[in-house]
């Protein structure tokens, strides 16, 4: 179905892979509009989503240089609101996602990773944010991701001066959860989203709803959208069933209803 991607289903647990390897998986407008695409159409009975990289030496080593290389002042902003757009979808959808970083995750494969919910990545992982040395800065919304999860001034370093980091230098600075050796790293990932999957997913998906849209709200609005959001789970079978197992010491399933 698609040039640049493969899917593969397994339970409630999607796995996407960005599949380039003559260009370490580098995201072009091909890629990033199939990547929209698939997005918009996970299979059904999707819960939680991993993205990963083809091979075993890169994540996504960054945009196609060769692509921006000749783009205009236009084109360039309308590449960046592309990448961008995608990104901040797989930011938003009601899953959890999970970026399985096996190698390179440079520039826009830092970003794509960043907008993700949760990373882990193996022992020859590579991050960083290289674009300031090709005339750019980041267009995938780096800049502001960065900064939210390793804090402004560590943002700004590895954005200013453009070096990568290692992988235990990127769990130092809160930029991935775990790391682990290679190939452990897509079974860590399966587990994490099968153990995911085995919760109320209308749960899961408010939790998501709360962290991302609270973030920058002052306390009371924040508490507020919380408290809303923790009043609609009363109104799901998911919650009946799952107190109702608990006080009866049964195991339940969830049907996300």
């Amino acid at each position: 179905m698609y040039e640049h991607l493969k899917i593969d289903q397994n339970g409630a647990v999607t796995t996407l892979t960005i599949s380039a390897p003559k260009s370490l998986n580098a995201l072009n407008s091909t890629i990033l509009g199939e990547l929209n695409n698939a997005l918009d159409n996970l299979p059904n009975g999707t819960r939680a989503l991993i993205i990963t990289g083809d091979g075993e030496k890169s994540f996504v080593a960054g945009a196609d240089i060769s692509e921006m290389a000749h783009l205009s002042l236009n084109e360039g902003t309308a590449f960046g609101k592309k990448g961008a757009d995608v990104f901040r979808k797989i930011e938003t959808l009601p899953i959890p996602v999970i970026a399985a970083v096996n190698g390179f995750a440079l520039g826009g494969g830092c970003e794509i990773a960043m907008a993700c919910d949760i990373r882990i990545c193996s022992s020859n992982a590579r991050f960083g944010q290289p674009e300031v040395g090709l005339g750019i800065i980041p267009g995938f919304s780096g800049t502001y991701r960065l900064a939210k999860l390793v804090g402004m001034g560590m943002a700004k370093q590895l954005i200013f001066t453009g070096r990568n980091i290692k992988a235990d230098e990127a769990l130092r600075i809160g930029l991935v959860n775990a790391v682990y050796e290679p190939a452990d790293l897509l079974p860590a990932a399966m587990q994490m989203a099968e153990s995911i999957c085995k919760n109320a997913p209308i749960a899961v998906a408010y939790a998501k709803q709360c962290i991302n849209e609270e973030y920058d709200l002052p306390a009371d609005e924040a508490i507020a959208y919380e408290n809303n959001l923790f009043g609609k789970c009363f109104a799901t079978e998911d919650q009946k069933n799952g107190m109702k197992a608990f006080l009866n010491k049964e195991q339940v399933e969830f049907q996300g209803k």
